[in-house]
């Protein structure tokens, strides 16, 4: 049973193929298996896996129809032999020490079930300014703590950077299908389940920025299936048993979450806002209250919880400010879900 298997789905990759795996053989961990799916692709990618299949026992491929990312990580999930597995994909840059970096954590530290990594896009010319903002944000978040306290923000966890214990990936039912991101679902699932996180705090993963990604290709990562995602866990965790859910933020992004969350039978009670042009209107039938009026409304319930639903830049820290001064306790009181 070798240490760590690198689970890599594979669909056209043909263009990129050569260099995913030349970062991998160049790994300084020597006690590997990759597990490579072909997912029915139309290219070369098939022909190139086994051709380095047979340079190198430590590659194993399958090939199958194209039935997508989700069945194409499930099957190759089944027949990774390491408890330890290790995302790929089969466009991006795996820096050297990852492999050996990751299980070495995960060795020293047995109550941690997922370890990512800092990661870094490429190539620079190519990154696009969200995306950019993105990795800056993924890259603060490095510990259990900090991960778990934003995962309503974003998925706090690059997909390709996870390593992860393959029994308690499994143990939850391993990738599911619900119309959204399945990488998201997996981390909150895993944070559900009380699973702990961790990512080494160095740069071990190049992460390739290009027009097809999936994220940008297809229509599970859309900001609206990532809001559908929210609402569900956060109906499922944060929301059970209260009685009272005030949203902060009327602009179009509470207006969006606020959706979901009442078709799933969250009891928002009000919004709150700070631009005077909103006060004293509705949102769905509920009142826009200014920031002074929130006390006084969050006392007529036994469990209220607010949510922050506002993603201007900036924005974060300013509301975080705010709520302390009124002594909520983030992670309890309130969540940043934006």
């Amino acid at each position: 049973m070798p240490r760590i298997s690198v689970l890599m789905p594979c669909f056209n990759v043909a263009k990129t193929l050569s260099e995913t795996m030349d970062s991998l053989f160049a790994q300084t961990e020597p006690d590997f298996e990759i597990v490579a799916v072909d997912d029915g692709s139309t290219d070369s990618t098939l022909a190139m896996l086994e051709g380095y299949a047979l340079k190198d026992a430590r590659l194993r491929v399958g090939g199958r129809d194209h039935a997508g990312i989700i069945p194409a990580l499930n099957a190759g999930l089944a027949a990774c032999e390491a408890n330890y597995v290790a995302r790929m994909d089969a466009d991006d840059l795996a820096h050297p020490e990852r492999l050996a970096r990751q299980a070495d954590f995960l060795d020293a530290h047995p109550e941690t079930g997922v370890v990512a990594c800092l990661v870094e896009g490429f190539p620079e010319s190519e990154l696009r300014e969200g995306f950019r903002i993105y990795i800056n944000w993924l890259n603060s978040l490095v510990h259990d703590e900090d991960i778990r306290r934003d995962r309503f923000v974003e998925s706090p966890l690059a997909h390709p950077s996870a390593m992860f214990r393959k029994d308690i990936v499994l143990g939850i039912g391993g990738y599911q299908e619900h119309g959204w991101a399945e990488d998201y679902d997996l981390w909150l699932r895993l944070m559900e389940a009380g699973v702990a996180f961790a990512k080494v705090p160095d740069m071990l993963l190049s992460w390739r920025d290009h027009p097809t990604r999936l994220t940008r290709s297809d229509d599970r990562y859309s900001v609206k299936n990532f809001l559908r995602a929210k609402a569900h866990y956060l109906n499922r965790g944060p929301l059970k048993g209260r009685d009272a859910v005030f949203l902060w933020g009327a602009g179009m992004m509470g207006r969006r979450l606020s959706k979901h969350l009442l078709h799933r039978g969250a009891p928002l009670e009000a919004f709150i806002d700070i631009d005077p042009k909103k006060i004293g209107r509705t949102r769905r039938g509920k009142p826009i209250l200014a920031a002074d009026e929130l006390m006084a409304w969050w006392r007529r319930y036994e469990r209220p919880i607010l949510l922050s639903a506002v993603s201007a830049r900036g924005a974060r820290p300013l509301i975080r400010e705010q709520l302390e001064k009124l002594d909520f306790k983030e992670g309890t009181d309130w969540f940043l879900a934006a």
